[in-house]
């Protein structure tokens, strides 16, 4: 399975058995949207783009693996941890990994890939904010979803969770049908 967010010209090609100048000519002349990696002349192809040019090309989707959302589970209470893991890993269509440090995050962010992190405010070793800002700040990691699930209740931290990048905010105790729904509603969107 394939789950990078962004792909060089070099591995679309790969993913569309095409080849390298073929795509390079696809996103020069505007076929293949994408962006240039700031100060250099290597592009780079978003997925949901990638897979709009594939669909248009009748090119088959399965090398981009469209398989299981990828779900990033961090909170620092096993309960609630275990809770994600067996509920997800029954639904079937999820693919989880755990952490339940800010620094565990940001490994796991980097070597897992999620789709979703779905992360706890008050952490052992830092807060929401700087997990959610360490992620905003990788362009490869941008199309990751946030989602914060916290027992906080003042609004100008959600806030504040909000403006470094988090995508939704849900209050603990929470419904986990009503959390699995919005999981897939961001992953989504």
């Amino acid at each position: 399975m394939n789950h990078k967010k962004v792909f060089t010209t070099g591995e679309a090609a790969e993913v569309c058995n095409l080849s390298q100048q073929t795509i390079i000519r696809c996103f020069d002349n505007g076929q293949l949207l994408g962006f240039r990696v700031p100060g250099s002349k290597f592009r780079r192809i978003p997925r949901n783009e990638l897979m709009k040019f594939m669909k248009a090309n009748s090119i088959p989707l399965e090398a981009l693996g469209t398989g299981k959302t990828r779900v990033l589970v961090v909170d620092d209470d096993p309960e609630i941890v275990e809770l994600f893991v067996d509920v997800l890993k029954r639904d079937g269509r999820f693919e989880v990994a755990t952490a339940s440090t800010g620094y565990d995050a940001g490994v796991q962010t980097q070597s897992f890939r999620p789709d979703i992190v779905i992360l706890d405010y008050m952490l052992p070793d830092i807060n929401g904010n700087v997990v959610c800002r360490t992620i905003r700040e990788n362009p490869e990691l941008a199309e990751i979803r946030i989602l914060i699930i916290s027992g906080l209740i003042n609004q100008g931290e959600i806030d504040q969770l909000m403006a470094a990048g988090a995508n939704d905010f849900i209050k603990k105790p929470f419904n986990i049908a009503k959390v699995i729904e919005r999981i897939t509603q961001l992953v989504e969107a």
